[in-house]
């Protein structure tokens, strides 16, 4: 088969499109003949040698695909060949075929294309298990995400408004405001020209929000525990612009805030596959209600990924960039 192999470590020139062997499919994993890869940050970061996959994982970048299942293990019951599906990847999205554990398959939603679909696993487990299974946004609640316009941040704004809470983001630019506004948030802050936490506190009456959820890192940490509410919970899910800071730490006491911090691909299988089914049962009926949608900003040919790179290096994009085979 054909994959995209990190040749050496550096910028996005390192892609190649390469023939490499097909993936072992093990007596648990299911093979799937890729229809579609969505890239995520965590790609870039690999390509850079700052993210290198789990032990036994795919060497090759992309970590959620979608295509049609051509081989399963003696273990697995639930798929068949031919079973159109989509997957949380620990590595190996950016090929013709990929192997993956059954437990993180999850089937196409209806009314979801194939290749749309791509862009759901790694977004959808991501949020539900930061926001919801650990941060408990509920019903009511304020909720801030970071980027909005980014692929979780398109993605946490609806299932967020699904889910009952009210939505903040902030983004850079009006085009990307707008976006956010028409999936659905409430209030669409420009950070290059407006401080978000003056603005939290004037839209919540001084009180800040319950959830805020973060991938810019060190220089937004303060500003984030000045923007809780009493109780609030912080979720840093990324550090962008640095992982270094100087904070005051007597906020935390007094508004009672919780600091969280985890990633995805690194977690057990087991883990993965409770993530995996928690999000199939209460996310993917939003899906299939066609209240969370699919935002995919282009898609490119595999042997484009270098392309692929670039454009999400530039910030330029809003939602998700897919690849095809």
């Amino acid at each position: 088969m054909k994959a995209i192999v990190i040749t050496s470590l550096g910028g996005p020139e390192v892609l190649q499109l390469l023939e490499v062997d097909d993936p072992e499919v093990g007596d648990n994993d299911v093979l799937i003949r890729i229809a579609a890869a969505a890239l995520n940050r965590a790609d870039m970061l690999q390509r850079k040698g700052l993210h290198p996959p789990p032990k036994g994982a795919s060497e090759f970048p992309g970590l959620e695909c979608s295509g049609t299942v051509e081989a399963v293990g003696k273990n697995v019951a639930r798929w068949k060949i031919g079973d159109q599906v989509c997957a949380l990847l620990s590595g190996g999205g950016y090929a013709e075929k990929v192997a993956v554990p059954a437990g993180q398959v999850l089937p196409v939603p209806a009314g979801v294309s194939l290749k749309d679909a791509a862009t759901l696993p790694e977004v959808a487990c991501t949020v539900w298990s930061t926001v919801f299974m650990t941060s408990k946004l509920s019903v009511g609640e304020t909720f801030l995400v970071h980027g909005g316009s980014s692929g979780i941040g398109t993605f946490a704004i609806q299932i967020a408004k699904y889910m009952g809470a009210k939505v903040f983001v902030t983004a850079g630019s009006e085009e990307k405001l707008a976006a956010c506004k028409d999936l659905g948030a409430d209030v669409c802050i420009n950070y290059k020209i407006e401080d978000f936490v003056a603005r939290v506190k004037e839209e919540t009456q001084g009180k800040g929000v319950d959830v805020i959820l973060d991938s810019i890192g060190g220089p937004y940490y303060q500003r984030n525990l000045d923007s809780l509410n009493l109780d609030g919970r912080l979720f840093l899910l990324g550090f962008m612009s640095g992982t270094v800071t100087q904070v005051d730490l007597k906020v935390m006491l007094a508004r009672r805030l919780t600091v969280q911090s985890a990633g995805l691909r690194n977690r057990s299988l087991e883990n993965k596959a409770s993530i995996v089914s928690d999000v199939e049962k209460n996310v993917w009926p939003s899906i299939v209600e066609g209240k969370v949608k699919p935002v995919v900003y282009k898609c490119l040919p595999l042997s484009e990924a270098v392309e692929a790179h670039r454009l999400m290096e530039s910030s330029n994009h809003i939602g998700k960039i897919l690849l095809v085979p």
